[in-house]
C-alpha cells in the first residue's frame, strides 16, 4: 500500500509538471504568468471578490498577492475599490476583454491534454482526486 501510494503521488506530480509547463508556454503567448492568469480567472468569475477572499482561494496570504495586484492594476486589467476595511476587486474593460479571450483558450488547451482519457475516465479520476483531497483536510 505505501509503495503504491508513493508511486501514485509521483505520477500525479509528474503529470502536473508536464501540463503546468505546457500551460506556462501557452499563457506566455497571451503575455500572462500563471499567477496573473489565476487572478484574472478568479476575479473574472467572482465579481466583487475581496482581496482576502482571493488570497484564500489561491492559498496565499493577502500580502503575497498585493504586488501582483499592483502590477495588474498598472497593466489596466483590474481595479481595487475600498469597501469598509477590505478591497473589492473587479476587472476593467481591458481586463474583461482579456478574460473573455484567454480563459476559454486556456480551458481548451487543458482539455486537449486529457485526450487520452474518455469522459467516463475523467469523471472517475475527478471523483478519486476529490476523495483524496478531502481525506487530506
Amino acid at each position: 500500500m505505501a509503495r503504491s501510494s508513493v508511486l501514485a503521488w509521483l505520477r500525479i506530480f509528474r503529470v502536473f509538471q508536464k501540463i503546468d509547463r505546457m500551460s506556462d508556454v501557452h499563457l506566455r503567448t497571451w503575455g500572462l504568468s500563471t499567477a496573473q492568469f489565476d487572478v484574472l480567472a478568479h476575479v473574472g468569475a467572482a465579481k466583487g471578490i475581496t482581496q482576502q477572499e482571493l488570497a484564500d482561494r489561491l492559498l496565499v496570504t493577502k500580502g503575497n498577492i498585493s504586488q501582483l495586484l499592483d502590477r495588474m492594476e498598472k497593466m489596466g486589467w483590474l481595479q481595487r475599490c475600498q469597501e469598509r476595511r477590505s478591497n473589492s476587486l473587479s476587472l476593467t474593460e481591458k481586463g474583461q476583454e482579456l478574460y473573455e479571450r484567454v480563459v476559454p483558450a486556456q480551458e481548451d488547451m487543458i482539455a486537449t491534454k486529457f485526450h487520452g482519457l474518455s469522459t467516463a475516465e475523467i469523471s472517475t479520476l475527478l471523483g478519486l482526486l476529490r476523495k483524496l483531497d478531502h481525506s487530506l483536510e
